[in-house]
């Protein structure tokens, strides 16, 4: 549905207004080192996760079989084939 200039110009300024008057209670506040330390765990996952993926790779190309690397990364063969075995022509 259309609006025009002068509506969209009056909610603009209902919301500045809004903004304005806007006082933050203090169970609002977030406490950054908590992001900060989420943040960094959610990196080192992916870091970790990248690093399982290219010892898969090197393994593979040895000749250790799904089995092995499946046991050694806590779940079957089948399993870490379908996991990592799409990354390699294996």
């Amino acid at each position: 549905m259309p609006r025009s200039v002068q509506e969209i110009l009056d909610h603009a300024d209902e919301l500045a207004a809004r903004f304005e008057r806007y006082e933050p209670a203090a169970e609002d506040e977030r406490d950054p080192a908590v992001y900060a330390a989420l943040r960094t765990a959610v990196v080192s996952r992916s870091d970790a996760e990248r690093a399982i993926k290219n010892a898969v790779e090197q393994a593979r190309s040895h000749g250790y079989s799904w089995a092995f690397i499946g046991k050694l990364i806590g779940t079957s063969g089948e399993a870490a084939r379908q996991r990592y075995g799409h990354t390699q022509g294996v």
